[in-house]
């Protein structure tokens, strides 16, 4: 056993630690040992300055230390941090009142945990418990989550190799304007076909036990993919006639990111289950499960159980507080709309400029750039995406590239909803910049 000391490791020693001693749970390492962070940018080791269009793990939608999340932190840790998980404080109730308050009918019963898996795992328990039933259909290339539940409900990565998932889950076939599988007469996408056939599918394979479907507005890790207009009101009396509660996963969507307070308002659909995740932390560990009073007296009379170390933890409900209180004192729904106005026309100017640009797509500060070898054929190209993202960050943009089978490496942006439109244009020439040198490259 070696003492700890207060001086920093050696660039060398640092990683040749973390080489040792670190388990990869995700692809490699960014090779960058980062010391701090401040609004929109990370600031590196070694004094670089990167800008950060992911806002973290696409959380943090205040940026990095935010000042008023700052002096919540330091003030809530030093009173009232960590409870017995029977009870309660007042930020928790001050939270899920507040919360209600921006949602509509009947979504007011919260249930506060900490990560988008495990607000996943409690709706889809809650689900089978209320219903009865254990079946779960999900987006084709949907990411929920990592623990049991939400991991068989996810399909875009991570299901080789384990064993069999979670019984009772389906798949269905994303609606991707881009790259549409099932078309109109002009070429376009017949979502309504395709959402036919898949519940054809799914008939075809239930034992009679539908309990719920679970998906993102958005989905964001399958290549910010946004359903078309209509679809939700489609899926949902899909789900009517089954008997099946509708689950909408606004990890990444919700609180304003996408230019409204939840990216379901487009369509008019409530859904039965809400969960919300990293943004509702602005970067910190708090997750939230909203359902109506129905259900959830439902799901306690059968005797609902999801009794978890930091449920209901009173330091991130505070910290949730006040990140409803930036979000609307700011009014950063009507930022994100400007903003990402601004984003989106950028990104058409790049695309004027640079062929491999095969579409834009995404809506307020949830931006997707897909890159292609030919915009006739949509062919994709992995090294063309990994080159793109590899000299964004040497030139001090972090982005975030999805590559998946069958589509392109999808460049996926989603800055601080507080971030400036100079910050913004900085990002564009970068990324400009680098796609251009990437192309010259190949």
């Amino acid at each position: 056993m070696t003492a700890s000391t207060t001086a920093p490791a050696s660039t060398d020693t640092f990683w040749a630690d973390a080489d040792r001693h670190l388990v990869r749970y995700g692809g490699e390492f960014t090779h960058e040992i980062i010391e701090r962070a401040a609004g929109s940018f990370l600031f590196a080791a070694d004094g670089r300055r990167i800008l950060d269009f992911t806002s973290g793990q696409m959380s943090a939608i205040l940026g990095h230390s935010h000042p008023e999340i700052v002096a919540t932190v330091q003030r809530q840790v030093a009173s009232l941090d960590h409870l017995f998980s029977g009870m309660l404080s007042r930020p928790v109730v001050d939270l899920a009142r507040r919360l209600a308050d921006t949602l509509p009918a009947p979504l007011e019963k919260a249930l506060l945990l900490t990560t988008g898996a495990e607000s996943n795992e409690a709706a889809i328990r809650m689900a089978k418990l209320v219903t009865g039933k254990h079946e779960i259909v999900s987006f084709a290339r949907s990411w929920h989550g990592m623990t049991q539940a939400a991991a068989s409900a996810t399909y875009s990565a991570g299901r080789k190799g384990y064993g069999p998932g979670a019984p009772g889950n389906f798949a269905i076939p994303v609606p991707n304007a881009y790259r549409p599988d099932f078309t109109t007469d002009d070429g376009s996408l017949d979502w309504r076909r395709q959402l036919d056939f898949a519940f054809d599918l799914i008939d075809a394979q239930s034992t009679g036990s539908l309990a719920a479907c679970l998906v993102e507005p958005i989905l964001s890790s399958g290549g910010i993919i946004e359903p078309p207009a209509g679809y939700f009101a489609a899926l949902h009396a899909k789900c009517r006639e089954r008997g099946m509660l509708l689950i909408l996963d606004e990890a990444q969507t919700g609180l304003c990111r996408t230019g409204t307070w939840y990216a379901f308002e487009r369509d008019g659909v409530v859904p039965d289950i809400l969960t919300l995740s990293k943004t509702l932390g602005a970067g910190l560990p708090l997750a939230a499960v909203v359902t109506s009073a129905e259900i959830e007296q439902e799901a306690y009379e059968r005797g609902f159980l999801f009794f978890t170390t930091h449920v209901a933890d009173p330091l991130v409900a505070a910290v949730g507080n006040t990140v409803l209180d930036v979000l609307t004192g700011e009014k950063l729904d009507e930022r994100a709309r400007s903003l990402g106005a601004f984003l989106h026309q950028g990104l058409t100017d790049i695309a004027a400029r640079h062929a491999v640009v095969g579409d834009i797509r995404g809506r307020g500060l949830l931006a997707g750039l897909e890159l292609v070898v030919d915009r006739e054929t949509k062919q994709h190209s992995n090294e063309l995406g990994a080159r793109v993202t590899r000299r964004c960050l040497e030139l001090g943009l972090h982005m975030n590239i999805v590559q998946l089978a069958g589509m392109g490496g999808v460049l996926r942006m989603a800055p601080p909803l507080t971030a400036t439109e100079g910050e913004l244009s900085l990002g564009l020439t970068m990324l400009d910049q680098a796609i251009g040198e990437a192309c010259a490259g190949l």
